[in-house]
């Protein structure tokens, strides 16, 4: 992704995208001559928004490339990604008076991914040179973030188990500097991990916790907590077919995690970066947990289990408790937890949960800035009425309410095991691209990371 943007002045020859209108097309076609003019007439292009033709240049040498536009904007933030696949293999550029270059170069790049681990042909390469005044080097990163949590969810999970999701974390932080460990199979019960334990225990291929720190401990606190159930079978309660298919993507949210805190990492913020990730498999054998088990937490209380599908909660809950007992200035967990989710807001707009209206406030400043859609839902108290038990302290599941507002009783769930941060957002995403669109290949999906990774630059870049 990165290699598909290049500095104009580091390449021979490019060709032109210009950005038209309906109304400006034919000022444009009289400069590139007859020859345009012609070809535009037989495709039947009048230079509709989104729309693009590939005509012969300016007196008929070389070529260009017409792209449709609104008068001042883009037709969509990442619209110009819709030439990735459909233009020759070769260079191009944005002439001059096209909107929102940055954002067209971005799209461009998102776009440009492909997930080539198992093909034998990797595909044609088109570039798309950028003046040198771009921030080529903050693009860079932000995709090199994005890249990382894309293979890691298209990853299947024969190739990505725990002991591979739990080195993924390893190998980013020792590339920075960064220290940490992973905690391994019945050692998390030794060092009081109960859940992370329980739910991925019946797989032959043990339970982790990875744990990893970089900076100095003397800047804010940011501590990323993410959801690593490589595969969820469902356990016990045996997801059907069709509902398992998607599911090596179910560690979206510690793909998400990482691809943020390489972000973070690569540009040296002034902030100590934790991130906590438990690496489970929830598989079925004779010694899964069950419906109605009682577990212990981390945090000392207990959960009645009522349904063995509703794994990464639990998982999450532990890795919570652990993240909240240094008092995290900000800590913030992703997670593909709810189907929930899905049926509120779709695929594309993941919600997020957050009591603090400072950072719920900012994070729809960035979000939209950014073009890195995400919606708040509310942390509604009264619904944790729907979590009591009566053998447990509480159940992990919505019981009692007729099964409604389950990504709300979800992240209330999480709540009961944060009180130390300083503020906590929790994120639930799908973590994948159904069908593809512009600056989104169809396939695993970076969702809030770049919008997140604004919001933590506008407040700690400056921090002294």
């Amino acid at each position: 992704m990165r290699e598909s943007l290049v500095r104009k002045s580091d390449v021979a020859s490019t060709t032109p995208v210009i950005a038209v209108t309906e109304a400006t097309l034919h000022d444009v076609l009289a400069e590139l001559g007859d020859a345009a003019k012609s070809w535009c007439a037989l495709n039947d292009y009048i230079g509709r928004p989104g729309t693009f033709l590939l005509v012969p240049g300016a007196n008929g040498i070389g070529a260009a490339v017409l792209f449709g536009t609104e008068q001042t904007e883009l037709p969509h933030p990442f619209a110009l990604g819709g030439l990735v696949n459909a233009l020759p293999a070769g260079d191009y550029h944005l002439a001059d008076g096209f909107p929102d270059p940055e954002q067209a170069a971005l799209g461009f790049a998102l776009s440009a991914y492909s997930f080539g681990r198992y093909l034998k042909d990797a595909g044609k390469t088109r570039r798309l040179a950028v003046a040198d005044e771009f921030d080529l080097d903050r693009l860079g990163v932000i995709l090199d973030g994005v890249k990382l949590a894309r293979d890691l969810i298209n990853t299947p999970a024969n190739d990505l188990g725990p002991g591979e999701l739990s080195q993924a974390a390893a190998v980013l932080f020792r590339q920075h500097g960064g220290t940490g460990r992973i905690v391994i199979g019945d050692d998390l019960l030794e060092e009081n991990f109960p859940m992370v334990h329980a739910v991925g225990r019946a797989s032959p291929r043990a339970p982790r916790l990875a744990d990893f720190t970089w900076g100095s401990d003397s800047d804010p606190k940011i501590t990323l907590v993410g959801k690593g159930v490589i595969f969820d079978t469902g356990g016990l309660n045996l997801k059907p077919g069709s509902s398992m298919s998607l599911m090596k993507k179910d560690m979206g949210g510690a793909a998400n995690v990482l691809g943020l805190a390489a972000m973070i990492m690569a540009t040296k913020l002034p902030v100590r970066l934790r991130v906590i990730i438990p690496c489970v498999e929830n598989a079925v054998s004779g010694n899964a947990f069950r419906p109605g088990d009682v577990l212990q937490s981390r945090k000392g209380l207990t959960v009645e289990i009522g349904n063995t599908d509703a794994e990464g909660r639990l998982v999450l809950a532990d890795a919570l408790a652990l993240g909240d007992e240094e008092s995290p200035d900000l800590m913030i967990d992703m997670a593909t937890l709810t189907g929930a989710a899905r049926v509120a807001l779709g695929p594309d707009l993941p919600p997020f949960f957050t009591d603090d209206e400072v950072l719920a406030d900012d994070m729809a400043v960035m979000a939209e800035a950014a073009a890195d859609p995400l919606w708040r839902l509310p942390l509604w108290r009264p619904y944790m009425k729907y979590l009591d038990s009566k053998i447990a302290d509480l159940n992990h599941i919505n019981t009692s309410g007729t099964g409604f507002a389950g990504s709300i009783t979800a992240a209330l769930f999480l709540s009961r095991f944060v009180e130390n941060a300083g503020s906590w957002a929790h994120f639930d995403i799908y973590g994948w691209t159904p069908m593809e669109k512009p600056g989104k290949p169809a396939g695993g999906e970076a969702q809030g990371i770049r919008s997140l990774f604004d919001l933590i630059c506008d407040r700690y870049s400056d921090t002294q």
